[in-house]
């Protein structure tokens, strides 16, 4: 076309009408495509996003992704945080630049990180002490820096952190805050945020992060929902940002032990000198609330030891170290983000780069590129994010982004999605991304963070069970590969170094592996309790355990998370508590109350959970109805801080509930994910019909199980006595060591009969003639017996002298030869040494429990040295020998047997290799051996590594 026929340009008016248009059309497709079932009205200009059109922030990221890909611009980061509805968008359109391809810059090839990193050593106990000794070690070595996409950004080092810190802590003690005072941190990610943390804990105070506004227009209707918090917690002093002092007026006649709003500047620029009160490892550090609005809040309390001793597990388990660099966009008020991220690298001096969740949401892009850049080795995120960047990253926007240096890519902090980490996976490989960096993982505020992590470089690991024997029975039955219905659950991993799990039932009896409960854990990162909230503490705590809340399976060590007991939804990392939301909707004009359920339910399509309002109503004209929907959406966002996902209005009685007038959440969510709320009622009596003969099976299959249990473990008891009586009384009589073995070795294998228990023996044949020294995994008081059944040769026992404190157990051991020995004494370990080679030269086998004692958990324990010693001085090859089953049939602190299968698999002899000294030769016997035993005790390795080159003997037993 000639320009002389071009059409006319666009009036700057007819130009806004035709952008305002096309941006209520996103809006409006966003909208829909998050209430695909009941889609909000029709988006105006001057609609609030949340409120009224039901957008929440991953719907808000998505809409912003969609403007700058359809307008050719991009946005600034502070329009996530700002904007309220499609006008505040559009002014935010005319004023952007136009978009421009996104540069990846070079990862610095030699980052200053100020001098040679050292972890805070042991003697550091709180997290005033690893501040302290950073800062004098290393004061200049970087410890974070705030991440911008177009410089370096902010560099905090130890030493300024320390003097910052310092100059809060002088701030807040002149405000007469006294050791034991909480101080509320309501601040968004930024270098304040770190000062306020580290100025309170220096002020011997109690830090109580609260998560920060979205924006800033709801600044006052967000402090009234922090209201419940802090009259919980009662601080003496809330920090944070200059807009919210006065709004933070509001707090003062509902707060009343608050005595002060103020900034970080305001306490670091009034000068004063700072006096170091005494700080303790069991002083409580941090007051860790729930993200979620609730009328009973939940501050759980963790101690300096606590944090401690998880963030050491955590870094032990994952080898962190100061070559480390973490990369994270996650709240700081989140337990994932301030402990997981900031604390463990603070502990080992490992560098952070931060960035806000702002950030991170409005250009996801942003996590790659600093990983990209900085050369970033550990990363973590709730599955929601993973999910988030499949979603929103094209191929254009992963063009230059190289993420091989990814060592770890934690997944917690929410359920696990199997779909989202296979195509995660897969989609960014060609970018360098391995499998083995996905990291899926398990872990609770009431566990300080972290609990179960996986065995390094195994990548993830997916159980597909059967659908039917699940739902049904509670057993997590593997189901076959071409079984459409399967259920998949990502593995977690095992305990951390001194925590434990279990999974048990509703009388808290322990449950054998595969079979579905509740799960419960113990450990030196257990919470003491929630601060001032008697009752929930005493729900927590089960005797010594305390309560996850959620259902799990374990399978070859590895906890599997099912589902959740309690009622809190989690929705793209935040709690919601259901009970005040329901009753806040009951009093809406039209909503019938009490008749209103509140739920999450899975969203196959995105891998993530749907927030679901269900609730009763007479109203059936579609204005009136529409009306309603407008409110609940209105009142989620208040209270919850996100909108409803899907909003069911459906006739009365349609609610579930108990005899007792409970809510039936679990129920009502079956109903609306079957499709059958508005379905015509059936009659009462077919109702009950049905529900009396829905229910009669598994109630009598439970009770079944539960008596079957009983009767067997009843039975096995049976058969112990008998076979142990007739054992004893034939040992002790009977002349020959042969007939004593023989009689043992059959009633051992007749034990096995009786109890229905298959017992088989793999590799016996290379059991050599010769003298040897065969070193076992111990797992259960079983191992003994089914060694005593399995083995076709006698051989000695070497067992602890703890072991037989009753007289008639230590002469029926010394009857079978067996040798006791003393795990404590060192003189006494070092004569036992000798004792064990001269019985090994003198033609004997003995057998070691190279453990030396067993736990409950399922992992192969450090191996000691004694075993090996012993075979390299007397020149004999060790037979490995691994037992799989007897933890799971009989568990430590556990008198309930269960029924199982047990397997022995026997290894090649291992000779003595030539090594520069005896100490090197048993080292690399204890190495062989121990590759032997992974290789078939079906359990995960539970250390890293053990002492070397030291020269000496390290024990006996633990």
């Amino acid at each position: 076309m000639s320009p002389a026929n071009a059409p006319p340009p666009a009036s700057p008016e007819s130009a806004a009408r035709d952008n305002a248009a096309a941006l209520l059309t996103l809006v409006d497709a966003v909208a829909s495509e998050l209430h695909p079932e009941a889609p909000p009205p029709a988006a105006t200009l001057d609609a609030v996003l949340d409120r009224e059109l039901g957008i929440d922030s991953l719907g808000r990221a998505e809409l912003i992704g969609r403007i700058e890909r359809t307008f050719g611009v991009s946005l600034p980061e502070q329009v996530f945080g700002t904007v309220e509805s499609p006008r505040d968008l559009l002014r935010a359109i005319e004023a952007a630049r136009p978009r421009e391809p996104t540069a990846v810059p070079l990862r610095p090839i030699a980052p200053a990180t100020g001098g040679e990193a050292r972890p805070a050593p042991a003697s550091a106990r709180t997290l005033v002490d690893v501040l302290e000794w950073h800062a004098a070690a290393h004061a200049e070595r970087l410890h974070i820096r705030l991440y911008r996409d177009d410089d370096d950004g902010q560099a905090i080092h130890y030493g300024e952190l320390h003097a910052r810190a310092r100059a809060v802590a002088a701030g807040l003690q002149r405000a007469g805050v006294q050791p034991g005072d909480r101080v509320t941190l309501m601040l968004p990610t930024g270098a304040d945020y770190f000062f306020a943390f580290f100025g309170a804990l220096l002020a011997g105070a109690v830090p109580v992060p609260i998560y920060p506004p979205a924006r800033r227009s709801q600044l006052e209707d967000h402090l009234r929902r922090q209201a419940s918090i802090l009259r919980n917690c009662q601080p003496s002093v809330l920090i944070t940002v200059a807009e919210a002092k006065v709004a933070g007026r509001l707090l003062s006649s509902q707060v009343t032990t608050l005595r002060q709003l103020t900034t970080v500047a305001e306490l670091s620029d009034g000068g004063g000198s700072y006096q170091r009160p005494a700080i303790a490892a069991d002083d409580i550090a941090l007051l860790q609330y729930t993200s979620g609005s609730t009328g009973d809040p939940k501050g759980v309390v963790l101690s300096h030891a606590n944090l401690m001793a998880n963030i050491h597990a955590d870094a032990d388990r994952i080898q962190a170290g100061a070559d480390d660099v973490f990369v994270s966009w996650l709240p700081l008020y989140h337990d994932m983000g301030l402990i997981g991220a900031w604390l463990g690298s603070a502990c080992y001096a490992i560098p952070l780069v931060v960035m806000s969740p702002l950030a991170f949401l409005g250009r996801p892009r942003r996590w790659f590129a600093a990983i990209h850049r900085y050369g970033g080795t550990l990363s973590a995120a709730p599955n929601f994010a993973y999910d988030l960047c499949l979603n929103r990253l094209d191929d254009a926007d992963l063009e230059g982004l190289d993420l091989s240096s990814w060592r770890l890519a934690f997944n917690g902090a929410e359920a696990v999605s199997a779909e989202t980490v296979i195509r995660f996976c897969e989609r960014f490989a060609p970018i360098g991304f391995r499998a083995e960096t996905m990291y899926p993982v398990y872990g609770l505020a009431e566990s300080a963070v972290g609990l179960t992590f996986p065995t390094l470089g195994r990548g993830p690991l997916i159980d597909r069970v059967q659908r039917e024997a699940l739902t049904r029975d509670g057993r997590a039955l593997p189901a076959e590969a071409t079984d459409p219905s399967a259920l998949r659950f990502v593995a977690c991993g095992h305990p951390l170094a001194g925590h434990e799990i279990r999974i048990v039932d509703g009388a808290d009896r322990e449950l054998p592996e595969r079979q579905q409960g509740r799960v419960q854990f113990r450990g030196p990162s257990s919470t003491s309790g929630y601060y001032r909230n008697v009752d929930a503490t005493r729900k927590l705590f089960h005797d010594s355990w305390l309560d996850t809340g959620d259902l799990g399976y374990i399978a070859g060590a590895d906890l599997y998370i099912t589902g959740r007991v309690k009622d809190v939804i989690i929705r793209a990392g935040r709690n919601i508590y259901p009970e005040e939301l329901e009753a806040a909707l009951g009093d809406i004009e039209g909503v019938r109350s009490g008749r209103v359920a509140v739920f999450a339910s899975a969203d196959a399509d995105t891998g993530t959970e749907r927030l679901v309002v269900l609730a009763e109503t007479r109203k059936r004209a579609e204005p009136d109805r529409e009306r309603l929907r407008a409110e609940i959406r209105a009142v989620t966002t208040d209270l919850a801080g996100i909108p409803p996902d899907v909003i069911v209005l459906a006739p009365p009685n349609t609610v579930l509930k108990t005899s007792s007038g409970k809510l039936r959440r679990a129920a009502s969510r079956s109903l609306y994910e079957r499709g059958a709320i508005g379905r015509p009622a059936r009659p009462p009596w077919l109702q009950l019909t049905r529900f009396v003969l829905a229910s009669l099976g598994p109630q009598l299959r439970r009770g079944g199980r539960s008596i079957a249990g009983a009767a067997y473990a009843a039975w096995a008891w049976l058969a112990f006595a008998v076979a142990a009586t007739i054992t004893g009384v034939v040992t002790m009589l009977a002349p020959r060591a042969a007939l004593r073995w023989a009689v043992m070795r059959r009633a051992a294998s007749g034990l096995a009969w009786w109890t229905a228990t298959p017992l088989s023996v793999r590799g016996a044949e290379q059991l050599p003639a010769t003298p040897c020294v065969l070193v076992c995994n111990h797992a259960s008081y079983l191992d003994a017996f089914v060694l005593v059944g399995t083995l076709p040769r006698a051989f000695t026992f070497v067992v602890k002298q703890d072991v037989a404190p009753v007289p008639g157990l230590r002469r029926f051991l010394r009857r079978i030869g067996a040798v006791q020995i003393e795990r404590f004494d060192t003189q006494a370990a070092a004569a036992e040494h000798d004792r064990m080679t001269a019985l090994a030269r003198a033609g004997l086998s003995v057998l070691f429990f190279a453990e030396g004692t067993f736990t409950r958990i399922p992992g192969l324990l450090p191996f000691h040295m004694g075993a090996f010693v012993t075979a390299a001085e007397a020149d004999v090859p060790v037979v490995p020998i691994a037992i799989r089953g007897t933890r799971s049939i009989l568990r430590s602190g556990s008198w309930y047997p269960r029924r199982g299968s047990i397997t022995v698999t026997v290894g090649a002899p291992i000779p003595v290799p030539e090594a520069a000294d005896r100490w090197h030769a048993a080292l690399a016997l204890r190495d062989a051996a121990r590759a032997h035993i992974l290789r078939h005790c079906g359990e995960p390795d539970l250390t890293h590594g053990q002492v070397r080159g030291t020269g000496r003997v390290i024990g006996w037993g633990d």
